[in-house]
């Protein structure tokens, strides 16, 4: 089911070369990224901005998540500072999600980085993100902050690196991959029992919460007959024709 954690840097000792450090605009980036998932129809946590990488891991272990996502990114070795550029998408060996979520991000991202050949997945044990959390995870170290053409890239580009990133979560899941637009208010009509709202937008799809007839939902997007749905903070897909605009 979609529940990603989603756990942007928490690393303000690491500085741009232009302005701003990793925490910044990791936090600036995932803010873009939260809408679009939200219109998708997928469940996210964030972890806290002011925290650590333990208190991620632990606040993603201590609640139900289908998948972590750490957003980072990178600075070369002192002696090759500013001279190093690329994305690098990394997940735990032998992690067949990991290794699928990495390689569909690594493609997403080769669609919007100026050089799509250093754009990589790579295999580590090293980071704890990857190790000590419950859930697949992978952390994308996204361009060299210590290199002017890639703070440049990623500061101006945040809107299609969130979008690229998003893609990347939906295609994983296999639900769409939807615009944020306007929420609009509606309310759950029934002729008897109670409107299911999905996992994603398929009978198939696993029943996360059932809405009584008169619950008033915000409806963030539709695919088709469906409608991706929020009620009281859980987010699914509900069928178009049981949802009427609120009068």
């Amino acid at each position: 089911m979609p529940f990603l954690f989603l756990s942007p840097s928490t690393q303000t000792y690491n500085p741009y070369v232009t302005t701003g450090n990793e925490q910044y605009w990791m936090n600036r980036l995932a803010d873009r990224v939260e809408p679009y998932l939200h219109a998708s129809g997928i469940n996210v946590t964030r972890n806290d901005p002011n925290g650590s990488a333990a208190l991620s891991i632990r606040a993603s272990n201590a609640s139900y998540q289908d998948f972590h996502l750490a957003l980072h990114s990178n600075a070369a070795p002192q002696a090759l500072a500013g001279q190093l550029r690329g994305v690098d998408v990394y997940y735990y060996p032998g992690s067949e999600a990991g290794l699928r979520m990495a390689s569909i991000l690594v493609d997403n991202f080769r669609s919007v980085y100026p050089d799509p050949d250093r754009v990589q997945a790579r295999s580590t044990t090293r980071i704890g993100e990857l190790r000590q959390t419950n859930a697949p995870s992978v952390l994308c170290e996204i361009g060299y902050h210590d290199n002017r053409e890639d703070a440049d890239w990623l500061t101006g580009n945040l809107e299609q690196v969130a979008a690229a990133a998003a893609l990347s979560v939906t295609e994983y899941f296999g639900v769409p991959f939807l615009t944020p637009g306007p929420v609009l208010r509606k309310t759950v009509q029934t002729t008897s029992g109670a409107l299911n709202l999905r996992s994603m937008p398929s009978l198939d799809g696993a029943i996360l919460r059932k809405l009584a007839s008169g619950t008033d939902v915000n409806v963030w997007g539709s695919s088709g007959e469906w409608d991706s749905v929020e009620s009281d903070g859980l987010f699914g897909y509900a069928a178009s024709r049981y949802l009427r605009p609120e009068t």
